[in-house]
Formats: C-alpha cells, structure tokens, sequence
C-alpha cells in the first residue's frame, strides 16, 4: 500500500503530459522539465535520422499508409522503405563485426561493445546504495564529465528550494494560519477560534509532511521508501493522539482513531467510488490486494472486540483489561511487520500487476465509429506483432521518475519543522475542545469521529479522488484501504505502548461498544463491495451515505 501511496502521490499533485488538468486543491506546481523522448536520446546517445527528402508531405504520407495497412511489423517513423543504404551513419555502439549465421550469438540484438575510454569519458560505473544520498560510484576516479553523461545532478537554490516549498501548492496559502492559531493561544480570545484556526493550519502542515517525505524517499529504495511512508504516512494522527494522551483526554485519543479508519473507509473510499464512476459503466481494480488489506482491518476489528467482551463478559471487569490491551498491541505491530515484509519483500510482484481499464461513456456514437474502431484494432495487433521488448520499455509513459526539487538536507529540515509546527497546532487545538463541547453544541465523541480525522485526512482524501478520476482504482484503494489499515495495526498499538510507558492505564483496547459496532460495521460492508474487483457509482453512495448516518448519530 505504501507503493500505492507514493504512485498515488505523483499522479494527484503533478498534470500528466496529454491529461486534462485536475481541480485538486493540493495539486503542485512543478518546474519544466525536458521531454521524455529527448531525455531517452540523451541517455541512448542515438541520433533519429531520416531518409532523403525530409518529412513526406501529407499525400504521400496517405499513399504509404495505404500500401503499408497490411503488413505485420513495426511501423517506422517517416520512413519508406524501412531501411535505406542512404541513411546509414556511424554508430558508436556497433564496433566490431556482425554476427555470423552459423554462430551462436543472436542475430536479431545489435552487438553492442564497449568503447574506449578516449570516446565516452570511462566505462558506465555502477551506483551503490549510498548513491541516493550522493553521486557515488564503484569507482572513485570516475571522470566527472561521464558521470554528467550518466545522470545529470540537478541544480538546487535557495529560491528554487523556497519556491517548492512554500509556493507549490495553492493550498499553502492556508499556512498563514499556522503562526495565526500559535499566537491565539497566547491571548485572549474565544476557545472556538483557536479551535478553528489551528485546525485549519494542520490540513497544509500534514500535506507538507507528505511532500517533505516523498522528496527524501526519492533518493532511496523501494523498501527504505516504503518504510519511509509507513513512518509518516499517519503522522498528524499520531501526533494529534499522543497530544490528547498526555492531556489524559483518552475519550479523544479513541474516537479520533476510530474516526480516521471510518474516514478513509466510508467517505474517502465512497467518493472515489461515485467520482470515479460517474462517466464509467464501471471500474476494476486488484480484489486480491484490496482483500489482503481489508483482512487485516478485520484481524484489527476483532483485536477491539475481544478486550471489549472481555471487560463486559468476563466478570472480572478492569482487571486484566490493561494487560491483555498490551499483550495484544505488541501482537499486532508484528502483523504489521509481517504485513510490510509481504508487499515489499515476498510479495512485491503482486501489487505490480495491472487493472484492466474501462472507457469513459460516450454521449453519442457517430457514423463510421464502429469500422474505424475495428480499423484501429488490426492496425495496433499487427504494429504489436512486430515490437521487440526494447520498443515496448520506451512506450510507458507512467514510468517516468520524477526529479527531486529539495536537496536531501533541505527536505529533513521540511519534515522537521512541519513535524514541530504541526505538534504546537495540534496542542493548542485539543486544549480548546473541551471549551467547545462544554456549550453544548456538539459532543466530544462527534469532535473526535467526524472533525478531527478530516485534519489529517485531507491531502489523502484529495489524492485518492484525484486518480480514481484517472482510473488509477488500484491507487485510490491503496491510499484509502491502506491508511485505515495503517492506524489500526500501527498506530492504535503504539499509542497503547506509549501509554503503557506513560503509566496512563485507561489507554486500552477496550472501546465503547458504540464505536466498536460501527466500525464492525465498516468493515463488513467494504469487504462485500470490493470482493468482486469491480466498483461503481452506486456503491460509492452506499458507503457515503453510511458515513452520514454515523456522523447523525455522533452528533
């Protein structure tokens, strides 16, 4: 899910080239980079060449389309025949002799060789992991001017790196409010606009967090990375609990975890569901993955419900309650660690397999639509027919890596003052729910399952809706699914530990009955609507509208 989390990210924030732009408010703004066919030149050092007569013109480029519909090979660029003795040039990479048809190499793969030292700056070296903190190789006399050619470092400054941070996004405009809602606190001023004001600073803090996070995991791997998002994926909960835990607010710390997981099951998921499905039949995603982690939700609901009954049942009452809590806590962080090795160890290929992709509903069919779709269709089978596993890397647009914008010291300073100004918030805002809920207005158990979770759960919320609108389901289900999973079986059982050190113990597994139903609730009616790989519209709506009903009765 963490590799979800992370794809799910770049599709959300940054416009891909030939997609509509997307109306997410966090969406960044990134600088222009070169294009993908000319970095590919680049790296290849291949020249594109041509025939004589430069670019055909539009009729005798019908003419050979024409003689050409029925053949089955690669299609070549504004070339007609494919190969000419007048466009042969020099390439550096095919030194030495041919092979011969009696030998055993293959005749079809161009020998490539290496070449001296004089022509290229040095052989290729080979990065190490250190690499990602630096440009280090295998070798230390590596010429610098090849190690340009391999991958060209990029360039920070200080306005660059400030402008990334603090004006990528317009939803940045709301950190103003961060040192508004610190200073409030200091002065005399209704408990409700503390409340409000640092509520609002937390939602573009959590989305710096994020985008302080993915910088740093870009010069890792995919595990460091993985577990880079695992750490602070959930930090503003984490923090936000730990906050009203020390307050011995623990009625807070338990609805606001309960309500995150309701979050992201009902209304986030509901929503990426009916947006997702609005302009298609339907849309498909991975069942197997989606049903590994709604599994674990379960394991998670039944870790609730046994200490419950225990405590209500039993008739031993609170005793034990505190030590089976902790126990159980610890059992569930190993299922978690289980959990990561699985996705990003043992299982890796699993959450790589791709979702079949269904069409946008058209408004109407237009005359000739149905014979030039067929058209189109033998024209793709027969240009696939012929494409070599080479040509076939270079057509994916997806896979593009994203240039880091923050220097790896820059991006640690982000996350840590993100982290510091996110905890001085969150403080301040849990000091002022009791001056709310004392007037009567709204109950605490409604603060902690419906308002708080949206402070953490807004730039998730925005990503996940912003590539079920792309039919990225599998992305949007990772985010939404694996966020709940992530504060049920890491989250929950640290708060339970870090209050176990802390002496605190009313911070147990055992929750109100009210809470736990609900999100038994949750749980069973995601896992029918996902076991079949498939999702709709309506089914977005039932999960929305039980997401309603619950915030009613917290009310």
């Amino acid at each position: 899910m963490h590799k979800y989390r992370r794809q799910a990210r770049n599709l959300a924030w940054y416009d891909q080239d030939g997609e509509p732009s997307t109306h997410n408010p966090f969406k960044k703004f990134r600088r222009q980079r070169p294009r993908r066919t000319d970095s590919i030149q680049l790296e290849s050092k291949l020249t594109p060449i041509r025939t004589a007569g430069d670019v055909p013109l539009d009729e005798e480029r019908r003419r050979r389309r024409d003689m050409t519909d029925g053949l089955v090979g690669p299609e070549h660029s504004d070339t007609f025949p494919p190969e000419s003795s007048g466009t042969d040039q020099v390439n550096p990479y095919r030194a030495g002799r041919e092979p011969s048809i009696h030998s055993n190499e293959p005749i079809n793969i161009p020998a490539q060789t290496r070449l001296d030292e004089d022509q290229m700056g040095g052989p290729r070296k080979r990065r190490t992991f250190a690499s990602g903190f630096g440009d280090k190789y295998l070798d230390g006399d590596m010429d610098s001017n090849s190690a340009k050619d391999v991958k060209e470092k990029p360039k920070f400054t200080a306005m660059g790196q400030l402008k990334a941070t603090l004006f990528n996004s317009w939803v940045n405009v709301l950190l103003l409010a961060a040192p508004a809602g610190i200073a409030l606190n200091y002065v005399d001023v209704d408990p409700v606009a503390v409340f409000v004001v640092n509520f609002i600073a937390i939602i573009p803090l959590a989305a710096m967090l994020g985008y302080a996070t993915e910088e740093i995991a870009m010069r890792t791997g995919e595990t460091i990375g993985g577990l880079l998002n695992a750490s602070f994926g959930n930090a503003v909960e984490l923090i936000v609990a730990i906050i009203a835990l020390v307050d011995d607010e623990v009625l807070i710390v338990q609805t606001s975890l309960i309500g995150s997981m309701l979050s992201n099951l009902l209304l986030v998921m509901g929503m990426c569901f009916f947006f997702g499905g609005v302009n298609r039949l339907e849309q498909h995603f991975n069942p197997v993955v989606a049903q590994t982690a709604a599994s674990l939700l379960a394991l998670a609901v039944g870790c609730l419900i046994i200490p419950t009954a225990f405590h209500n049942w039993s008739g031993a009452g609170n005793s034990g309650v505190a030590e089976l809590s902790r126990g159980t806590s610890i059992i569930m962080l190993v299922v978690y660690g289980c959990y990561l090795f699985f996705q990003l160890g043992s299982h890796t290929e699993m959450y790589n397999s791709p979702s079949p992709k269904v069409e946008k509903r058209r408004g109407k069919v237009n005359d000739g639509d149905t014979h030039r779709g067929i058209a189109q269709i033998g024209k793709m089978t027969a240009t696939l027919a012929g494409q070599n596993a080479q040509q076939m890397q270079l057509q994916d647009p997806d896979e593009e890596e994203e240039e880091p914008q923050l220097s790896i010291w820059v991006a640690v300073l982000t996350l840590a003052i993100a982290t510091a100004l996110v905890a001085l918030c969150a403080e301040y805002m849990v000091d002022s729910i009791n001056a709310i809920t004392d007037r009567g207005g709204i109950s605490k158990t409604f603060v902690g399952l419906i308002l708080l979770p949206i402070v953490g759960n807004a730039a998730e919320h925005a990503t996940a809706v912003t590539v079920a609108c792309k039919d990225k389901m599998d992305l949007a289900i990772g985010v939404a699914v694996g966020s709940s999973m992530q504060i049920a079986l890491l989250v929950l059982p640290l708060i339970i530990v870090i209050g176990w050190g802390m002496g605190n113990n009313d911070m147990t597994l055992y929750f109100d009955a009210f809470q736990v139903i609900l999100l038994f609730v949750a749980v069973l009616l995601v896992n029918y609507l996902i076991a079949d790989g498939k999702s709709h519209w309506l089914e977005g709506v039932l999960l929305m509208m039980m997401y309603l009903i619950i915030a009613v009765a917290a009310w």
